[in-house]
């Protein structure tokens, strides 16, 4: 039976706003760590895409332990649970200020998801963990007050979903731009100080008011909410929390790999996930979820069954319309996963499983994924998933009709549909033109795409019609991509393919959706670098000059070993070092059967795999004559290796009269104004050249891609004796400097002043 409020409060502190504050604050301090501490490792591991998802995978994980303990905790006297998790709270708090811990030497090597995450355990773990239980366990406490609102606190749900995406949204635009990370640090150590003194406020004026039951509310008293919770209910909450989450994680790999490695970008797939969470427990809830529900099956259709097609050959447009479908999707899921809230009283067993969700979703595409597959299969898994799960009904009642009952139009729809949409999915994979359709190819789609709308409402045949959508849209060429030995492979830092072009007669290597690479199959052109690396671009004009420059024994350091293709302008003499952070990128390069560079060119390279910033500390002070900086991760070029600290690393490294050549090529981001602050900040020399392949060097197959290499030297007089011995002296002009656009450092950097607009790509 519900309980009635007291006429009166015995506290002058009104209870609903106090409360509101402590899981308002929890929240917003929960999402801030997030970017922020993935932003911290970025110098330690590297730009990897994977660091944000494996991060994701421990928050998500540490977010299930928080509420775990939340739940434990509910079985023990109130006096009990105040005492403890203050006590909790308080030896956390021993571990602040926040940064990154020691562990004692070890380096990420072949395991570096696993690395990462024992890092990440170590050095926000107790914190996380801490805050983390503070949502269902708020929630839990104010269900005792004689609060009118006490017996459906679910309120405050929204005001923890309201904190989540103020905090994540806050590091981006306002933390990152505006302030160093030992700011940050100290902000965010401050406001868990506060969150303590505010839960123990709050666990006090409870106590004082008496230890009583959680209420129930009336209005859940219904056959929904009040109905047992059973295993198979548990089940369902799991699976409408974990497809979301695995889509969010799917989503974020595609934007990350081809952009940057940043929290900007981050928190876009993590905001819109967010924000279904607050639609759906808000008060306009149902309506949202019923418009979820409605636009799900269209916007699968229309976005998901082409998400193959588009990710190869519109990497921007697939990433808008991936994160629109993941915000309808995540609220269609979400909203009937808050329609299914069982009372008060259960709330942080209700809670323990939707974070178990979490981490099942999220275990899938940052663990799971990387290793069963070479490609992102995980997310049109996930899509097809999503498609089984959306409570859907028919657009129409007569869609519905035509499968149901034992007329013969009825079975032979039931029967042939299903062998119908394969035949189509196979004769369409096989000869789909995308770019010059046939008329019987398009009605051919035509057709597979009215049999999946007169799906909608049939869950597994609605997502069997999606899945052979799917695979007729690129789906089958990239599984006999997988089929062929060698041809694509995935590693912690990318997904690699190799491809032969028969026109061009070259193997090229790309890396996401980027050219990274390419090598003539010609045996008497198999040595040419091509590409980015050809020999009138700024890299091969410096590799050329290197011999005149600082003799036949000058020392040249790489850093981003790519196909090998900088190798061939080694000479007998010269001393070869090469950085790379992919174990797997050395067995592409160093394999002949996939790039023969290395072993045609110089075979006893010597390569150091490993961060190129941690390595090159080990290197002695003038180590080099010409250090290139080439590290891609698709079209992302990792933050942490153009900042001022960084250059500072490269710079000590080389010889007094050195060279460092910096690739800036870039679809989403112009950084020559970066690279031109940080060098006029530390006194150094820059010059820019753009590489234009000539008609000439595209019939030879020398480069169909355009390049921008960066030139820095110590002093003037160094770079006047570089750009003349290039024998391209008047083609290396002044770095462009732009107001407004600082020098990047490992504790502060935005990429707000140089995104090039999207709509170039």
């Amino acid at each position: 039976m519900a309980r009635s409020a007291p006429a009166t409060s015995t506290t002058a502190v009104p209870l609903r706003p106090l409360f509101i504050a402590i899981v308002f604050l929890g929240s917003f301090l929960l999402f801030l760590i997030q970017p922020l501490f993935a932003r911290l490792v970025l110098p330690v591991l590297g730009g990897s895409p994977n660091v944000w998802n494996t991060a994701m995978l421990f928050y998500q994980a540490a977010l299930l332990l928080g509420y775990g303990y939340a739940h434990a905790l509910q079985r023990l006297p109130f006096r009990v649970q105040t005492i403890a998790h203050v006590g909790v709270f308080t030896a956390a708090a021993l571990t602040l200020p926040i940064g990154i811990a020691a562990l004692g030497g070890a380096e990420p090597g072949d395991a570096a998801a696993l690395w990462l995450l024992q890092l990440l355990a170590l050095s926000i773990g107790p914190v996380f963990v801490a805050v983390s239980a503070q949502a269902p366990l708020m929630q839990a406490w104010f269900a005792r007050s004689p609060d009118p609102a006490a017996a459906s606190p679910f309120f405050l749900y929204s005001a923890s979903n309201a904190g989540s995406l103020l905090g994540l949204l806050a590091y981006p635009f306002v933390l990152e731009p505006f302030t160093p990370l030992p700011f940050q640090q100290m902000i965010w150590s401050a406001g868990y100080v506060l969150l303590l003194a505010l839960m123990a406020l709050g666990g006090f004026l409870i106590l004082r008011l008496g230890d009583r039951p959680p209420a129930i509310a009336p209005d859940t008293v219904s056959a929904r909410g009040a109905r047992p919770v059973t295993w198979k209910r548990r089940m369902h909450w799991l699976l409408l929390a974990a497809v979301p989450s695995g889509l969010m994680l799917s989503t974020t790999t595609h934007i990350t790999t081809d952009i940057m490695a940043m929290p900007l970008l981050w928190v876009l797939p993590l905001a819109a996930y967010l924000i279904s969470f607050i639609l759906a427990f808000s008060a306009a809830g149902p309506l949202a979820t019923r418009v979820a529900v409605l636009m799900s099956p269209p916007a699968l259709l229309v976005f998901g069954a082409a998400n193959v097609l588009l990710a190869v050959m519109a990497a921007t447009v697939f990433g808008f319309f991936s994160l629109l479908l993941l915000l309808i999707i995540a609220m269609a899921l979400h909203g009937t996963l808050a329609a299914d809230r069982p009372p008060a009283a259960r709330l942080t067993d209700y809670y323990l499983w939707m974070a178990a969700g979490g981490v099942l979703g999220g275990l899938f595409p940052a663990l799971i994924a990387p290793q069963l597959f070479d490609w992102v299969y995980e997310h049109p898994i996930l899509l097809i998933a999503a498609a089984v799960l959306v409570p859907a009904k028919p657009l129409l009642p007569w869609m519905g009709a035509l499968w149901k009952g034992t007329r013969p139009s009825a079975r032979m729809l039931r029967i042939l549909s299903p062998g119908l949409m394969l035949a189509l999915s196979w004769w369409l994979g096989a000869s789909l033109n995308a770019i010059d359709t046939p008329p019987e190819q398009g009605l051919a789609l035509m057709l597979m795409a009215a049999i999946a709308v007169l799906a909608i409402g049939r869950p597994l045949m609605f997502s069997w019609s999606l899945a052979m959508l799917m695979l007729a849209l690129g789906g089958w060429q990239q599984i006999d991509i997988s089929t062929i030995e060698k041809a694509r492979q995935r590693s912690f830092f990318g997904i690699y393919t190799i491809e032969n072009s028969n026109s061009s007669q070259t193997r090229r290597l790309q890396h996401g959706t980027t050219l990274h690479g390419a090598q003539s199959l010609d045996p008497a052109k198999s040595r040419m670098p091509m590409t980015y690396y050809a020999p009138d671009s700024g890299v091969g004009l410096a590799m050329r000059a290197a011999p005149a420059l600082f003799g036949e024994d000058a020392r040249i350091g790489i850093i981003g070993l790519g196909t090998g293709s900088l190798v061939c302008y080694a000479t007998p003499l010269e001393d070869w070092t090469v950085f790379e952070i992919d174990p797997l990128m050395v067995e592409l390069a160093t394999d002949p059967a996939v790039f023969s560079y290395v072993s045609q060119c110089k075979p006893d390279i010597r390569i150091v795999v490993g961060d190129a910033r941690l390595k090159l500390n080990a290197e002695p002070d003038g180590r080099f004559d010409l250090l290139a900086v080439d590290a891609f991760s698709s079209d992302a070029i990792p933050l942490h290796l153009l900042t001022r600290e960084a250059f500072e690393t490269y710079m000590r490294t080389l010889s007094p009269d050195g060279v460092m050549l910096v690739h800036i090529s870039n679809r989403f981001l112009d950084l020559e104004p970066v690279v031109a602050a940080i060098t006029r900040d530390l006194g150094y020399s820059s010059r820019s050249i753009v590489y234009v392949p000539n008609p000439g060097d595209v019939a030879d197959g020398l480069s169909y891609n355009a390049s921008i290499w960066l030139a820095v030297t110590r002093n003037e007089g160094a770079m006047t004796r570089f750009t003349e011995a290039s024998g391209r002296s008047g083609d290396w002009v002044p770095l462009e400097q732009r107001a407004g656009v600082v020098g990047w450092t490992d504790g502060f950097a935005s990429v707000l002043p140089v995104l090039k607009p999207f709509w170039k790509d």
